[in-house]
């Protein structure tokens, strides 16, 4: 083989195994900490997501359209944050998660199996982990803030305005009927 031969083949090599990194003005600190960060996140709203399926999957009950349309519409808005979280770890040159172990490894959303679980029961239970997620997203703007990652802070506005939102819902919807 000649030399350019032999020099093409080792660049393509390199090339090959080079390591996923998105060329950024931040600091590598900085992309350290905000992938972190924004990885737990994205393991819980995934979390999140499958278990405000479950939980439409499986409401019964004198509400049942109406909370099973509620979870519907709340998984929707969960999912649509996955995406956009992801990519915001590969932009800021980070790696993000590849398989569901990962998911399961990384998430802070407690898993509910049981095979039947009462509709007050369900809302509540979300209701508390769209709270912990918000908790969770205004750390990582924080850190975002301190690293002046103005992009993932931004997004993070959005999705704790949302997050808030869903568990305002779940709240109202579980709150005891007062008498008249």
């Amino acid at each position: 083989m000649s030399a350019p031969d032999t020099k093409k083949r080792q660049d393509l090599m390199r090339r090959r195994d080079a390591p996923l990194l998105t060329p950024t003005d931040l600091k590598p600190s900085a992309t350290k900490d905000i992938a972190a960060a924004l990885n737990l996140i994205l393991a819980d709203v995934f979390a999140l997501y499958l278990k405000t399926k479950n939980f439409h999957w499986h409401m019964s009950g004198p509400h049942f359209r109406d909370y099973h349309l509620l979870l519907d519409e709340q998984a929707d808005q969960i999912f649509a944050m996955t995406d956009p979280i992801a990519e915001r770890v590969r932009k800021v040159g980070g790696l993000t998660i590849r398989s569901i172990g990962e998911i399961s490894r990384l998430q802070r959303v407690l898993d509910n199996d049981a095979d039947y679980v009462q509709p007050i029961d369900m809302l509540s239970e979300l209701r508390d982990d769209n709270k912990a997620l918000a908790a969770s997203f205004r750390e990582a703007h924080g850190l975002c803030e301190e690293h002046e990652d103005i992009a993932s802070a931004s997004l993070i506005e959005v999705w704790t305005d949302e997050t808030e939102r869903r568990t305002w819902f779940l709240f109202e919807a579980t709150r005891p009927l007062r008498a008249t």
